[in-house]
């Protein structure tokens, strides 16, 4: 152990707990549904957020003094111990990373490539003493000034082939750790005006840039989901993956919606003005679920705060529609989700973690709770009921002129239900 967190006991669950270090909701071993709470919630800990932020908003720069921030390779390992320390302490099973998180920059692709495989290597050490796994890789192709213009969109062939080798090295180490899913997040693909854009062009680099990213991915026997993670805007003020369904159209397009889904954000969901639940019942839909990050937006802000989540209610309902589609299958939830900016101690890290996992397990919970009791759905299912009917059915093989015919034949004149909003509110309520 490393002495960052002296002091901080190993988390477990005591619901009756009268200190702060337990956990009073998340019971991994806890059955729900025929599966283990662990097994349906698959946390992971965002390494960028919890280890390589540094604290700054755009108003002031650093407030976190950590001992690994530092631009060595000794200073990586540091921060890798840190770490796995916390993920021991919190008996976290997954964590995921960026490139840029893990190893310095280097003065050369070279030098940052050989970098990331030392690093990974460590991690692979780390993992096999601890048992924590990989649910997903990524590279940062928005940090860097060179992709200020975007990555796979970018004006600039040279930077659009170093965007690829990037991917390609970081697919690699994914696959060499075992990774359960691979996630592309375009935060620079889009664009500032559109009076220096060329659309059609972009678009095009993005599709063939993806499908290069499958193909090598499939070449080397990566098994993982391919992911693209929706943002509406911010960095970039308008971003090709604006949304699920945005997302979908463009996997159409380049004939690979069987080949990637898409990890959603709450706070990204919101700032495309949707509810996370919209996006994740969308994404069923659509047949692309994959894989969550977990956080939350100050409704207040207007941007991105990435907040620990906090709103069991809002919970529920998300995980009410990740159940629905099944449960999670190589994804998870992992907490896109950082300390504010006046919370400097060790022990904020650890008890932002806690609370959060707390709140995914009462809102698991009720979403089971929900779902096994079924009313919810049956209120559904009669509402849609007269499309089981013979003359439902038939009317999506007709045409127009027959319905025509057969609507004034019938004399028909129908009257509107109710959606029965409010009631089904109440409903939801009481598993809450």
């Amino acid at each position: 152990m490393t002495s960052f967190f002296d002091g901080i006991p190993t988390i477990s669950y005591d619901p009756q707990a009268d200190h702060d270090f337990a956990y009073r909701s998340y019971n991994p071993d806890e059955m729900l549904m025929g599966k283990t709470m662990a097994e349906h919630l698959r946390f992971a800990v965002a390494y960028w957020h919890s280890f390589a932020w540094e604290g700054g908003d755009p108003f002031g720069g650093q407030t976190f003094l950590r001992p690994w921030f530092d631009t060595t390779m000794e200073a990586a390992r540091a921060k890798a111990d840190t770490a796995f320390d916390m993920f021991k302490i919190l008996g976290q099973p997954y964590f995921c990373f960026h490139d840029a998180d893990v190893r310095p920059e280097g003065d050369t692709f070279a030098e940052s490539t050989a970098r990331l495989h030392e690093i990974t290597d460590y991690f692979g050490e780390k993992m096999e003493q601890t048992g924590t796994k990989l649910l997903w890789g990524t590279a940062n192709l928005f940090s860097n000034r060179r992709y200020m213009s975007g990555a796979a969109t970018n004006p600039d062939p040279d930077i659009f082939a170093y965007a690829a080798a990037t991917v390609k090295e970081c697919i690699d180490v994914t696959h060499k750790l075992g990774g359960e899913n691979y996630v592309l997040w375009g935060g620079r693909e889009g664009y500032e005006t559109l009076l220096n854009t060329d659309l059609k062009r972009e678009r095009e680099q993005a599709g063939r840039f993806l499908q290069m990213s499958v193909e090598y991915a499939r070449k080397i026997g990566f098994k993982g989901a391919i992911l693209i993670e929706p943002k509406p805007q911010e960095p970039t003020k308008h971003q090709y993956d604006y949304d699920v369904a945005t997302v979908y159209g463009f996997l159409k397009d380049y004939g690979l919606e069987n080949e990637v889904k898409v990890n959603i954000e709450q706070g990204h969901a919101i700032l495309a003005g949707h509810s996370f639940e919209h996006e994740l019942a969308m994404a069923s839909a659509l047949g692309i679920f994959g894989s969550i990050d977990m956080n939350r937006n100050d409704y207040q802000s207007g941007w991105d705060t990435d907040q620990f989540p906090n709103s069991v209610p809002e919970v529920a309902l998300a995980y009410y529609e990740v159940l629905k589609a099944g449960g999670f299958t190589t994804g998870g939830t992992n907490f896109d989700a950082k300390l504010r900016r006046q919370s400097l101690d060790a022990e904020d890290l650890i008890l932002a973690h806690v609370g959060a996992m707390d709140v995914c397990a009462k809102g698991l919970k009720a979403a089971a709770a929900m779902l096994e009791d079924g009313k919810l759905e049956a209120a559904r299912d009669a509402r849609y009921a007269g499309w089981g009917s013979e003359r439902g059915q038939g009317l999506l093989s007709s045409d127009l002129e027959t319905i025509n015919a057969q609507v004034k034949a019938d004399a028909l004149n129908p009257q509107p239900a109710s959606g029965r909003q409010e009631a089904l509110e109440n409903l939801v309520n009481r598993y809450l």
